[in-house]
């Protein structure tokens, strides 16, 4: 298992790969409930090159993105389970509220995003100054975070 503090740990990890010509693969998310959604994405975007890098949305960013309560999980936990699965090559917390600012640092060959984002990625500009490419994989219907969360509720 590879988790990382920081992006800024997770590019040292990197470097030497990269020396030897790996393809570098990025995505990002909160992953606050794994589900095979999750698993399905994960497994598309680790066949677009060499090397998967995952970054995990820190704590106040979830709140910030999907509201009151949550995240269920702290991010300490949900990087260590996303770090543990065997499609995952590295994982590391990042504080912002988008992708961009660890894309200036990792700089990958090909950023992923899943079949639900449409129209423009803010993270497209970053990624293709750098000479990679954004990639939208599929979109496993029916399964998230927080319809689960919701159907628990009720």
């Amino acid at each position: 298992m590879r988790a990382f503090a920081t992006v800024h740990e997770a590019a040292a990890f990197l470097a030497p790969l990269r020396a030897q010509g790996r393809t570098v693969v990025t995505t990002n998310g909160c992953y606050d409930i794994l589900h095979s959604g999750h698993v399905r994405y994960l497994c598309d975007a680790a066949e677009l090159g060499d090397i998967l890098v995952v970054g995990v949305n820190a704590d106040l960013t979830v709140t910030k993105l999907k509201g009151p309560g949550r995240p269920i999980r702290s991010e300490v936990d949900r990087l260590r389970v996303v770090a543990a699965l065997a499609m995952v090559d590295a994982a590391f917390i990042f504080p912002e509220d988008d992708p961009r600012a660890f894309l200036e640092v990792i700089r990958p060959d090909v950023h992923v995003k899943g079949g639900d984002y449409t129209g423009d990625l803010i993270e497209r500009e970053v990624v293709e100054r750098h000479g990679g490419r954004v990639a939208i994989v599929s979109y496993l219907d029916g399964f998230s975070t927080t319809s689960f969360v919701n159907k628990i509720k009720s």
